[in-house]
């Protein structure tokens, strides 16, 4: 089944719900389609087609910012399945300062690595292996949590969000 997104009345991305949702949200009118896949969802009487962004027609609270969990898929979707060290295909996850040393598991600490790179550095900070990263380690934006949760994003959805421009 598709997914679709779903927008705040002030267009800001709320979530990711399936199609079947999305429609239901949309015949209820509770929401609008903005964007369709080409897709048509049919029943005996109705012929609808399938929404891939709708937009809510009233406004919704978000009592908190929604930070990406931190996870390997979501670590490996940051840095672009690239070791940070030598830029191949990278296959673990590395502590940049280890924590052994007390290193945390944030954000801010953990990169992708490949074995090899990873294996070298050890239990050592970048600077004291000899090793420097392609770039330094950040949270990701605010709406990156979709293309975790997708692992990627439909081009329909690009314009609605800020991290695919």
């Amino acid at each position: 089944m598709h997914s679709a997104l779903v927008l705040n009345a002030s267009y800001e991305p709320l979530s990711v719900v399936s199609a079947r949702r999305a429609t239901c949200l949309v015949l209820a009118e509770k929401a609008e389609l903005l964007e369709d896949n080409g897709t048509v969802l049919r029943s005996e009487s109705v012929s609808f087609p399938c929404p891939s962004v709708i937009r809510l027609r009233y406004m919704v609270k978000v009592p908190y910012v929604r930070r990406t969990a931190l996870s390997r898929r979501a670590i490996f979707a940051r840095d672009d399945h690239r070791c940070q060290y030598c830029g191949t295909r990278a296959d673990s996850i590395d502590h940049v300062m280890p924590r052994s040393r007390g290193g945390e598991h944030t954000w801010e600490n953990v990169a992708a690595a490949c074995r090899p790179c990873n294996l070298g550095k050890r239990d050592r900070t970048p600077e004291e292996a000899g090793m420097r990263l392609a770039r330094p380690c950040r949270a990701p934006r605010q709406s990156a949590w979709v293309v975790v949760a997708l692992s990627g994003i439909p081009d329909t959805w690009r314009r609605y969000l800020p991290l695919a421009s």
